[in-house]
């Protein structure tokens, strides 16, 4: 009988893979900071539009909300409605601020 042994020898695939893992990991590298140089770069702007929005949902809601009590945009009556659903806003936004931190 003949005993066939194969011999252990390095592989060349592991040696040959090593530039093509450090070029995958400087590409993904490439992408990350890309992605994260653009949202550093949008951010104000996606903040400020934010913003708008919401003044905007504002003011529709109290022109709807004074709106049906007879009250159109541009007159004191209005205007003290305004202040009145900001003040209603406002006491809301602290009852959920209280709830968050446990006090309600």
């Amino acid at each position: 009988m003949t005993e066939t042994r194969s011999k252990a020898r390095p592989s060349q695939h592991a040696a040959d893979d090593l530039p093509r893992l450090g070029i995958g990991a400087a590409l993904l590298l490439a992408v990350v900071a890309a992605f994260a140089m653009h949202t550093l770069v949008s951010a104000p702007t996606l903040r400020e539009a934010a913003e708008a929005e919401l003044v905007r949902a504002i003011a529709d809601e109290d022109r709807d909300v004074c709106g049906q009590f007879g009250l159109r945009p541009g007159t004191t009556s209005f205007a003290a409605c305004s202040r009145e659903l900001a003040n209603v806003r406002q006491k809301q936004s602290d009852r959920d601020r209280a709830a968050a931190v446990g006090i309600l």
